[in-house]
């Protein structure tokens, strides 16, 4: 339903009654806001404990290689005729790999046990929220979003910094978004390696996912080997990278193959798209999407989705308009933007607010219209009138009227 406002720019905003409550019922309503609030928390413990995973599953295929390794040497030294001095080179040769072995196993085991602590200290932090602390379990994790948002935008120092302050290391993941740092700041270089590396690690999961991600690397690679003019590396390269991918990516592979017949800026727009300087932009975009997937985060900051959900209880049509006023927090162009995508909210029922008080106008306040046509309450007009000898001077046009010329409004 959509709400004019009135002459005076006051808008028709949605406010809420507040009940007498008791004791019981405010610790009741403590409670269920703390049990919905406690919903919310699913990337709080699933990124960790996927970040667990992965470095197990790291650890154990680094000791399946290396034993595999050291028991294909055992058979073949065997199976062979070597004399004793021989066996022995062989012998100690094993024993420095399996000493080499050993410290990776506990190098990892250490990281395996930090991580695991890191999920234990987040199942304590929200087993301890209660109705008595929820103020103070609430204001850990506004900064808790905060410093989500900062790793996000690339702000890694200002992030660590709020989480060492707060005591809250165990609670936020800079570790993972140091991860993907490297990887990032490697593509704004405009270098695949980092991505490729980590795209191995991850080969498993990504295949699962259908992710595209690797073939786009390879793709921009190649381009880069013809925007050198170095042909002939760029086709070797499309046959031993790009190739494999054929049966699900024909059709761009096609495209990009004809790049290799004109120079590296080609006139027609179909083929121009692959050299311009964005597509390694869009590289980086698309490896957080991946990243946050992979981690099972929201693609968006957590900081945008709460904001987002308050905004869309606020967002009416009058917010866009010139005269809405600036306590509204769409009066800001930032605010708006993020609102942009937002449906308007549906009220049943409009309130109206004084601008000058910025309290409710109902029976108990009731609306006065000034010779004007500008609408106050009438709270504000007598006391203005006590401390002006029965003056009104409204605070829109600067109108100065006695308050026996104000009129009563009725709503309806």
């Amino acid at each position: 339903m959509e709400m004019d406002s009135l002459p005076n720019g006051n808008s028709t905003i949605p406010t809420t009654t507040i009940p007498t409550t008791t004791p019981s019922t405010a610790l009741s309503s403590k409670l269920t806001q703390l049990t919905e609030s406690l919903k919310l928390e699913h990337q709080f413990l699933r990124v960790p404990f996927e970040h667990y995973k992965k470095t197990i599953r790291t650890n154990h295929r680094a000791v399946e290689k290396e034993v595999s390794s050291v028991i294909s040497v055992v058979n073949d030294a065997a199976d062979s005729d070597i004399s004793n001095d021989d066996a022995v080179q062989h012998l100690t040769s094993l024993v420095s790999r399996l000493q080499g072995l050993k410290r990776k196993l506990e190098e990892g085991s250490r990281t395996e046990n930090l991580q695991a602590q890191r999920c234990r200290a987040r199942i304590d932090h929200l087993e301890s929220a209660d109705a008595e602390n929820l103020s103070e379990w609430n204001n850990m994790r506004m900064k808790r979003i905060l410093v989500d948002y900062m790793l996000r935008m690339s702000y890694y120092d200002t992030g660590l910094k709020l989480a060492e302050s707060s005591d809250m290391l165990d609670l936020v993941d800079i570790d993972v978004f140091l991860e993907s740092k490297r990887v990032i700041d490697a593509l704004q270089k405009r270098e695949v390696a980092p991505a490729l590396a980590w795209c191995a690690d991850n080969k498993s999961r990504l295949k699962k996912s259908k992710s595209k991600f690797e073939f786009q690397l390879r793709l921009q690679e190649y381009v880069e080997l013809v925007r050198a003019e170095d042909h002939l590396r760029a086709i070797t390269y499309a046959r031993k990278y790009l190739a494999p991918w054929a049966a699900t990516h024909m059709k761009e592979m096609q495209r990009v193959f004809a790049i290799v017949a004109f120079k590296s800026n080609p006139e027609c727009a179909v083929y121009k798209v692959f050299f311009e300087p964005k597509q390694w932009d869009y590289l980086v975009e698309q490896f957080k999407q991946e990243f946050c997937r992979l981690y099972g985060m929201t693609l968006e900051p957590l900081l945008n989705i709460f904001l987002q959900a308050g905004l869309s209880a606020l967002k009416t049509p009058y917010c866009y308009e010139d005269d809405c006023t600036k306590e509204d927090p769409l009066s800001q162009e930032s605010f708006r933007k993020l609102a942009l995508p937002l449906p308007y909210s549906k009220q049943h029922h409009s309130k109206l607010v004084c601008y000058i008080t910025k309290e409710l106008m109902d029976t108990e306040n009731p609306p006065q219209v000034l010779p004007n046509g500008y609408v106050y309450s009438t709270k504000a007009l007598e006391e203005m009138a006590k401390r002006n000898d029965g003056k009104i001077t409204c605070p829109r046009t600067g109108l100065v009227c006695n308050y026996s010329e104000v009129v009563k409004a009725f709503i309806s």
